[in-house]
């Protein structure tokens, strides 16, 4: 007589915020979930762990194989994410009560949580519940950030995408300026992500191949602003090639360890709201320069820019999300898949692992031997670590000169527990 293999459904949710590639990972996991036989139904939340606690689940079963494979080449989450953290069991129990109510009344034995440091936080803590509350249930966190800051793993996917867009823009912006600085703009800067870990910023490093493209100055998180070091080296470069062209990260700070752009806004985390260093630092440049300038923040077009994707970084994106599934069916709990770098030329990886316990609430920040000695620009060695991360095109469909990403159903999964929840 054949042994009967246990069937359980498993859940995924999207957390923290999207990138052209999150929708790849979901793509991996559910279509690797699909060609197990020991996993029912893969539910997604809706609006990542709050669509479990307020049991707003969804049946990805009731979408074609069609709309699940053009998940790959989408951008932003498909199923909604959410900032919300999960504080500790023993300050809010009735969370994690929640979360064992209904995930008993779906029979979810597996869980696959999609985000960066914060999440897996949470996906640590949810695989810590069939100790806390007597509840088997396998946890795996698929990893996902445009800050590259995930230890342990040698990249975050969603990076290389939003690295080879600040790439490219600075590139082009760069050309624009040039041409026009004779009788016009002689300083532009552009405003890129990254709170606390310089990665984004770095990127832009990778358009100036030889000495004086763009950008020519780049301001870490890492390194400490200089106010007068700064004005003397955007006249330098003004003087020298015509024009000056600055990448600044969001999270720059002063002498005193604060944000220059600080909105006075926190999120759910306890961060704050960052967003407006680039107009801080043209003004600068207007008052004790008096150089005309232009600004721009890239904001979510750079996290967004599905278009213009690394191919590397969807491949990764989908590799990760797949190898979260097979984890699981290994009986793995409270890990995630990693990157592991294998060789730079040409340029190879890996799968690996790595326990939730070493990645959760810990940031890799930028190596200080990848910032030149006096902190405005990209080492050699950076620039072999970052290359490879943007490579390849993967362009989605186009129609009319318009990408066409797709829009699931998000078919709602009936409730069982019949109880509400307030988040």
């Amino acid at each position: 007589m054949a042994t009967r293999i246990p069937v359980r459904n498993a859940f995924y949710a999207q957390s923290g915020g999207v990138t052209a590639v999150i929708n790849a990972s979901a793509c991996g996991v559910i279509e690797a979930a699909r060609k197990q036989k020991k996993i029912g139904k893969l539910y997604a939340g809706r609006h990542g762990i709050v669509g479990a606690l307020t049991e707003d689940l969804i049946d990805t079963s009731k979408e074609s194989a069609a709309a699940i494979r053009a998940l790959r080449h989408t951008p932003a989450g498909a199923f909604g994410s959410a900032r919300y953290k999960l504080k500790k069991y023993e300050d809010t129990p009735a969370q994690y009560e929640r979360l064992i109510e209904v995930f008993k009344a779906h029979d979810i034995g597996y869980f696959f949580y999609n985000g960066g440091g914060d999440s897996a936080d949470t996906c640590l803590k949810v695989s810590q519940l069939a100790e806390t509350l007597d509840f088997p249930i396998q946890a795996i966190h698929v990893p996902k950030t445009v800050d590259n800051d995930l230890p342990i793993t040698d990249c975050c996917p969603g990076f290389g995408s939003v690295a080879k867009y600040v790439a490219v823009s600075i590139r082009e912006a760069g050309f624009d300026v040039a041409s026009m600085a004779k009788t016009s703009t002689k300083v532009f800067i552009m405003e890129v992500m990254g709170r606390h870990a310089g990665w984004i910023a770095a990127a832009g490093g990778l358009a100036a191949e030889q000495a004086g493209d763009a950008p020519h100055i780049i301001l870490f998180p890492e390194i400490t602003f200089d106010e007068e070091k700064f004005c003397a080296r955007v006249k330098q470069c003004v003087e020298k090639y015509g024009y000056c062209a600055v990448v600044v990260s969001e999270g720059v700070r002063n002498s005193e360890g604060k944000f220059l752009a600080d909105a006075g806004i926190r999120d759910a985390f306890g961060h704050a709201q960052l967003g407006g260093v680039a107009p801080v630092v043209a003004q600068l440049v207007k008052s004790k320069l008096n150089y005309k300038y232009h600004w721009a923040v890239a904001d979510y077009l750079q996290r967004a820019a599905r278009h213009i994707a690394s191919k590397v970084d969807v491949e990764q994106a989908y590799a990760v999300g797949k190898a979260a599934v097979e984890f699981a069916m290994k009986g793995h709990n409270a890990v995630m898949p990693t990157i592991v770098r294998v060789a730079d030329k040409p340029y190879r990886w890996k799968i690996g692992s790595a326990n939730l316990a070493e990645v959760a609430n810990q940031e890799k920040m930028l190596p200080r031997d990848y910032i030149t000695a006096d902190g405005m620009h990209i080492t050699a060695k950076a620039r072999r670590y970052l290359a490879p991360l943007i490579k390849g095109e993967d362009y989605p469909p186009y129609k009319d000169g318009l990408p066409q990403y797709v829009t699931l159903r998000n078919t709602p999964v009936k409730s069982k527990t019949g109880k509400s929840f307030v988040v």
